[in-house]
């Protein structure tokens, strides 16, 4: 039997009273598409965890709907993970999304510094700690991490993360959907049958676009570097490019069974929405 799409959106913990007090009316646009839940980032280099769980509650309160928190192993002890997992219980979170986390910029190495220095470990301590209290969502790289020593290596650190207990994968952002079935090929070989999410993020910007593509590996295709590059000082012709560029990816993605689409939201309502309406989605009555 066919399951329906999963929809769900990424936010991170507003650093700004300015971007606090904007929140809550993006949070009200997103929730009317009806996601099946929003997820929340931790700060970078394992800090804020008190602005994940701050921003969870916001969400919940302005719109009821499920949200994940995102659990990582950069500066983590096994007493604060379990207290961050007694604390989400508490709240009624049934989803975590597991990751390593961004590194130290000092860091010489790819582990993370703390009790936990992968993220399969830190998906094995949930299992061990909580059970199946938690659907576990971890990170999958379509392209590669660009720490990874190969592609079969870090596709061994995928499968890890499967093999401790991961529910469901979320992917790294990318624009060569043949880099997505490519993986999804790769994981039915392998016997993993987990679903794998697309990560999707909407182009609003030249540079902004390159810097993300640039920082975790992504390959932006010539053509639309090419012409994100002609366009930038032209705003309107450049949001229509991109819309038309990521609508015919998720257009892609979603006729050739992917399970969902995940939205790197950056805590804006509009672009997701314009590409919600490009895709002609559903929204629940």
């Amino acid at each position: 039997m066919d399951l329906q799409p999963s929809f769900s959106f990424e936010l991170f913990p507003p650093r700004t009273p300015e971007g606090v007090a904007k929140l809550p009316a993006a949070l009200t646009q997103l929730a009317s598409l009806g996601p099946n839940y929003f997820s929340i980032t931790h700060g970078a280099g394992g800090s804020d965890q008190d602005g994940t769980y701050d921003t969870l509650v916001t969400v919940v309160e302005h719109t009821g709907v499920e949200v994940a928190p995102h659990l990582t192993c950069v500066g983590s002890t096994r007493v604060n993970v379990a207290r961050s997992l007694h604390r989400y219980q508490q709240a009624g979170v049934k989803r975590i999304v597991a990751l390593r986390g961004d590194l130290p910029r000092s860091s010489a190495n790819s582990s993370a510094p703390g009790d936990f220095h992968y993220a399969n470990e830190l998906v094995s301590f949930i299992r061990e700690t909580c059970g199946d209290a938690f659907k576990i969502e971890v990170a999958a790289y379509p392209e590669t991490h660009p720490e990874a020593s190969c592609p079969g290596a870090d596709f061994e650190n995928f499968r890890r993360k499967v093999d401790a207990g991961a529910d469901g994968a979320l992917t790294q952002l990318f624009y060569n959907a043949d880099a997505y079935f490519d993986f999804i090929e790769r994981c039915e070989r392998a016997g993993i049958n987990i679903p794998i999410v697309p990560g999707i993020m909407p182009i609003t910007s030249y540079e902004r676009t390159l810097r993300f593509c640039t920082s975790c590996g992504a390959d932006l295709p010539r053509w639309v570097r090419l012409r994100l590059e002609q366009l930038q000082n032209d705003k309107p012709a450049l949001l229509d490019f991109g819309l038309n560029v990521v609508t015919r990816l998720c257009e892609a993605l979603l006729r050739n069974g992917a399970p969902g689409l995940h939205f790197y939201t950056i805590n804006r309502a509009e672009p997701t929405l314009r590409l919600w309406e490009s895709l002609a989605l559903a929204v629940p009555a």
